[in-house]
């Protein structure tokens, strides 16, 4: 499966991905600690934290260390949720603590064949942020970890 990222508008960050798992598993996935533990970030890191508050005004917490020791955190807090469906958060890079959030909304859409097409729309702060992100690496990053999660899925 192909995880595709788009910038159709400005600020705006369109990710793409169809899973072969109904939308009630991929939501399991997303939304329950243990599951998370089992794909989210990239190899090579470990994972140190998946924390959450799976309500409107509950935190959220997941991060990674580097072998150096470096972390990697990123936390928000969700904003609406409608079970299996849609998730609204905000998303901060803990290590730049005074950046503004971005906005983002996760949803989980069912396809035909019995699959979900989950589809994140962020909305950054500047397209400048958005590119700087992108061109560190984010891209690679985010196709690492939805293949981790399609393998996960498969366990389930």
């Amino acid at each position: 499966m192909v995880t595709l990222l788009t910038t159709p508008a400005d600020r705006e960050l369109v990710i793409t991905r169809t899973f072969d798992a109904p939308p009630a598993r991929v939501w399991e996935a997303w939304t329950v600690s243990e599951h998370v533990r089992e794909w989210y970030g990239v190899s090579g890191m470990t994972t140190t934290v998946v924390d959450i508050d799976l309500r409107p005004g509950g935190a959220w917490r997941w991060g990674q260390s580097a072998p150096d020791g470096q972390e990697f955190v990123f936390a928000g807090e969700y904003e609406d949720i409608v079970p299996v469906e849609r998730l609204d958060y905000t998303e901060v890079f803990e290590q730049m603590p005074d950046g503004e959030p971005v906005r983002v909304t996760l949803t989980f859409d069912a396809t035909p064949e019995g699959g979900t097409a989950l589809t994140s729309t962020s909305f950054w702060p500047s397209n400048e942020i958005r590119d700087q992100a992108l061109a560190a690496g984010m891209e690679s990053g985010v196709r690492e970890q939805y293949d981790r999660l399609a393998e996960h899925l498969k366990s389930m």
